[in-house]
């Protein structure tokens, strides 16, 4: 069991690292300024951390004893990827 959990850490590391270096080197091709690079950068820092916040609000709701059984219901919305 162990040997597969390995593969299975070696599997994520590897995209992981793939994502990272595409990441890196679209950056360095890219045809805009460092400034407006940077600038798209914090916008979508700025989103993501505002959709994990969100998330975790959500979680934080849906784990407290206060929930009973159905009286929240996600019905869909937008997907953030």
């Amino acid at each position: 069991m162990s040997k597969n959990r390995n593969n299975e850490g070696a599997a994520v590391m590897a995209f992981l690292t793939g994502a990272v270096l595409a990441a890196g080197i679209t950056l360095l091709l890219t045809p805009k300024t460092g400034k407006e690079v940077r600038e798209k950068l914090g916008e979508a820092k700025d989103e993501a951390l505002d959709k994990i916040k969100c998330c975790a609000k959500e979680a934080k709701f849906k784990m407290s004893r206060k929930t009973k059984g159905d009286t929240f219901r996600y019905d869909g919305g937008d997907a953030w990827i």
